[in-house]
């Protein structure tokens, strides 16, 4: 191919590529508030079938919408009020503790203590020496920029969560919008597509949002199932914080196919921590508890409730997960599936007809 004007080509391929590049640039940019446009959009989406089924209770969708979001509030209130009391009397305790031990004078002479405790533990240690090793490997630190980065540290880490806190709130008031505003939403971008193609696209759109939200749905089944079965049996078997580990049950089966696993492990970990007065009996009754409900879950709970919501292929189901969670973390794991099935909505109702066709 013979270029008749290689300047105009050359500036025409460095501004095609400048503009990739702003725009990538503006991509990371706003990747933040993207982040928590997609999550208010994917929570909307949950909520919608509630929505819509008190909408044909006669409802207007405004108080649809206003009564959804208030039992939504209703429940998160419900799990924090049941958690923060139990963290702030744990702190009491631990402060109570500590009180106890300094009237007693253990703090007096601490590094004594210390000596005393690895001669009685460790009889045949030579504890002047491992003593004097400690001090001049601590005499070697550099505390200074130790400390600073600790401070650093500590600063991020209080930053990190007044910036959480910040993201939640934006993220509601997101949902509520989002949620109060669905048909209108569906209806602009409903409008973009050709007269001719509308009537198809519509069909598809609502059948990509009704997967959505009912694996929204299909998944806080699953956990509140989890959670009030973990609660009954925490309770009757004596273990140490029943409530507190039934709401860390309820969230952790929202994560797919690892979450059950990972909170039945803290569960029975937590029941193995010693002095909080838990019977000898409770980890070996809820490691087997748990064993048991998961294959249960699996085989049985899991495809009837998800069966309606999302027809995947357990395979892709893994894969979609895997690909989710390392691009977007613990939200792309939660919102791989759903794009999995309207991609294989899309797939099977758009692609394949037209193969057939040619």
């Amino acid at each position: 191919m013979k270029i008749h004007n290689p300047f105009r080509v050359a500036l025409v391929a460095t501004l095609g590529v400048g503009l990739g590049l702003l725009l990538i640039g503006s991509i990371q940019t706003l990747s933040t508030i993207l982040l928590y446009v997609g999550t208010a959009l994917f929570l909307s989406l949950g909520l919608e079938p509630v929505v819509s089924w008190l909408e044909r209770r006669k409802l207007p969708r405004w108080a649809a919408v206003l009564l959804t979001i208030l039992a939504v509030l209703a429940a998160f209130a419900g799990i924090i009020l049941m958690i923060v009391p139990i963290i702030v009397q744990q702190i009491g305790q631990l402060v109570a503790e500590i009180q106890k031990l300094a009237e007693d004078g253990v703090f007096d002479d601490p590094v004594g203590g210390i000596q005393d405790w690895l001669h009685a533990v460790f009889p045949a240690l030579n504890v002047d020496d491992a003593w004097a090793y400690v001090e001049d490997w601590y005499a070697s630190l550099d505390i200074g920029a130790i400390g600073g980065e600790i401070g650093g540290g500590i600063i991020a880490v209080v930053g990190s969560i007044i910036a959480g806190f910040g993201g939640a709130f934006i993220i509601l008031i997101l949902t509520i919008y989002f949620t109060a505003s669905t048909p209108n939403l569906k209806r602009a971008v409903y409008q973009l597509v050709p007269a001719s193609k509308r009537a198809r696209f519509i069909d598809l759109g609502e059948q990509i949002t009704d997967s959505v939200g009912y694996y929204v749905i299909g998944q806080v089944s699953l956990g509140v199932i989890n959670g009030v079965l973990s609660a009954i049996l925490l309770t009757i078997i004596g273990a140490p914080f029943p409530a507190v580990l039934a709401v860390i049950a309820f969230f952790f089966s929202l994560i797919p196919l690892v979450g059950t696993l990972t909170g039945s492990t803290i569960i029975v970990l937590t029941c193995l921590i010693p002095g909080l007065g838990t019977p000898a009996t409770a980890p070996i009754i809820a490691a087997i508890y748990y064993l048991i409900y998961m294959q249960i879950e699996a085989y049985i709970i899991s495809p009837r409730i998800m069966g309606r919501a999302v027809a995947v292929p357990g395979a892709v189901v893994v894969i979609a997960a895997l690909a989710g969670g390392s691009l977007l973390g613990l939200l792309g794991a939660l919102v791989a599936i759903p794009v999995a099935a309207s991609i294989l909505i899309i797939y099977r109702q758009v692609v394949i007809p037209r193969q057939n066709e040619r």
